[in-house]
């Protein structure tokens, strides 16, 4: 891992390790991996064989999940049309 005083604070990290990654979006690491194997966040890249996540693809994948009662309808909608 990177030393932390290499990169000036104004320049984040771009490849992040799992538990990095998790702490990102927000989630553990088992959710992190779910997210992962389901498809709604993104795979990581190979360095040898280190596994590192984009953080750009990452924050990416993160805008496009649902907001909370997204994709729901609600039958009231209707009446207000």
């Amino acid at each position: 891992m990177a030393k932390p005083d290499i990169l000036p604070s104004s320049l984040p990290p771009r490849g992040l390790s799992r538990p990095q990654a998790a702490a990102v979006v927000g989630v553990s690491v088992g959710t992190f991996n779910a997210m992962v194997d389901d498809g709604r966040m993104p795979r990581p890249k190979l360095i040898g064989t280190r596994k590192l996540w984009d953080r750009i693809r990452v924050e990416e994948a993160f805008t496009e999940l649902p907001e909370e009662g997204g994709g729901i309808d609600n039958p009231c909608d209707a009446l207000l049309a």
